[in-house]
């Protein structure tokens, strides 16, 4: 321990005896030589700052976001991934970046293309560590007279909005045995109706099975005909169910009273693709016609037939407004059709392979998809106003079924040669927001709950599989216009 008597005649020799001794505070304990400086009139609080990943600074207000996790970062270090693949970054990280090294997060998003693509150089950043005397304003903060533990960035970030991860389960949540389901691509045997029934042609029969309460009831039996089931479509109301056969007519049966009401002729070839519009039914055939029918008064009032498919009709479908019929044939062809129409007023030929899938958007006006079969692959978007192409997808195998959700801007196709598989996309960004597997044999038939969340799906393997793909969130729909004929009243 130096005397202060000596330390004052030493300093006084080098010359800076005008530097004031430093005070010293005494050991608590006699005995002890070690002197801690006084430092009471200090203040210790720092500004602190870090070099961000990007070389940026982190008051940019561009840099106010947590970018993902780049390639090779686990799923669990950035909260984990979405049904869709994207990743969203975890809000405990981005906590530690505010209380620790002074960030300015405030919420959690992607970066702006949403794939966690590198960030244009920016100008270099400032020293690692700063020091600096708070200033008056900063004394009066009134954060610090906040009782949360974490600043108020902080509990900005907590309570600003997280979406919630989407997951789509990737094994059915029922699975039905179909003995004498056809294996055939150009049928059409499942469909649900409006009241929760499922309807499938197995053979020479038509069973219903209830969704509400499980029971299986047979329809009907064309077996003492000779016949077979190659088609069934449900009405819009769900009180009628139209049955194609393969000798060319249509049976339509009220299954209240499991009694068939009408029998529709003149085809004079298989009957694979029906679809309803109120009381009009629509029917393709393989003798190459489309015919629509009143259901109401069949004998009374005269059939239209539209003459333009070369080769057998294997996909019907009416838009949304009931306005316009688009229909797909082995011919590699895709027509729309208007109700005041006997030919086609537009023709798609992109499509190399039969075109069986159909399905027009419920969001937007006059949008259309389909899907080509093994030799083409592709599912094709379609501007019916103007007639003009708008996306196309190669999905790598035959494509069997499209169908659209009724609540998001999404829809779902079943595929056959070679991956037998169920796709899930994102419209228009045609991103796969999930792949479902399970089925043996090719996914030829695809139906759509009535609420619009489950699907089921049959195949050549005999089994009828469920599952849960759509949520119930409702996007943002079209909207309405004084301009759109096809809503004002008539």
């Amino acid at each position: 321990m130096f005397d202060q008597g000596f330390e004052r005649r030493l300093r006084r020799q080098c010359g800076d005896d005008r530097l004031p001794t430093p005070k010293y505070r005494s050991p608590s304990s006699p005995g002890l030589d070690r002197f801690i400086p006084c430092r009471l009139n200090n203040n210790w609080q720092t500004c602190f700052a870090s070099i961000p990943r990007n070389g940026g600074d982190l008051n940019n207000s561009e840099n106010n976001r947590v970018d993902p996790p780049t390639t090779g970062t686990s799923p669990d270090a950035a909260g984990g991934t979405g049904a869709n693949g994207s990743r969203e970054p975890s809000a405990y990280p981005c906590l530690l970046r505010n209380e620790l090294l002074g960030a300015r997060v405030l919420e959690l998003r992607p970066p702006p293309d949403g794939r966690g693509a590198p960030q244009p150089p920016v100008a270099p950043s400032p020293p690692v560590f700063k020091y600096g005397s708070p200033s008056k304003q900063e004394n009066m903060d009134p954060a610090a007279y906040s009782l949360s533990p974490v600043s108020a960035k902080s509990q900005k970030l907590l309570r600003s909005p997280r979406k919630a991860t989407r997951k789509i389960s990737r094994i059915p949540f029922k699975v039905l045995d179909a003995p004498e389901l056809q294996d055939d691509f150009y049928l059409n045997l499942v469909d649900w109706s409006a009241q929760n029934v499922l309807s499938v042609g197995l053979g020479s029969c038509v069973y219903l099975w209830s969704a509400c309460t499980s029971q299986v009831t047979r329809l009907c039996d064309l077996s003492s005909d000779g016949n077979a089931v190659t088609s069934v479509s449900w009405s819009e109301r769900g009180g009628l169910v139209a049955v194609g056969t393969q000798k060319g007519y249509i049976s339509v049966w009220d299954v209240a009273v499991n009694k068939e009401v009408t029998k529709l002729t003149g085809h004079v070839a298989r009957v694979g693709a029906l679809a309803w519009n109120g009381d009009i039914l629509s029917s393709g055939s393989r003798d190459r016609y489309i015919k629509q029918r009143d259901t109401r008064t069949p004998g009374t009032v005269s059939e239209r037939t539209l003459v333009g498919h070369r080769q057998e009709v294997c996909g019907l479908k009416w838009s949304p407004d009931g306005q316009c019929l688009a229909s797909g044939g082995n011919d590699n062809r895709l027509y729309v059709w208007t109700q005041h129409s006997l030919a086609p007023v537009q023709t798609y030929s992109s499509h190399l392979a039969a075109v069986k899938a159909i399905a027009w958007s419920p969001h937007q006006h006059g949008l259309l998809a389909s899907g080509g079969g093994t030799a083409d692959r592709c599912i094709r978007f379609w501007n019916t106003i103007t007639g003009q192409p708008m996306h196309c997808v190669d999905t790598g195998s035959q494509v069997c079924n499209l169908a659209w959700s009724k609540h998001s801007s999404e829809l779902v196709s079943t595929h056959g040669y070679s991956q037998n598989q169920i796709l899930v996309w994102k419209y228009p960004s045609l991103t796969q927001v999930a792949k479902l597997t399970g089925h043996s044999y090719r996914v030829l038939y695809l139906a759509l709950s009535p609420d619009g969340e489950a699907i089921v799906t049959g195949a050549g393997d005999e089994t009828l599989r469920f599952w849960n793909v759509f949520s119930k969130t409702t996007s943002h729909r079209e909207n309405k216009s004084v301009l759109n004929l096809y809503t004002a009243v008539r």
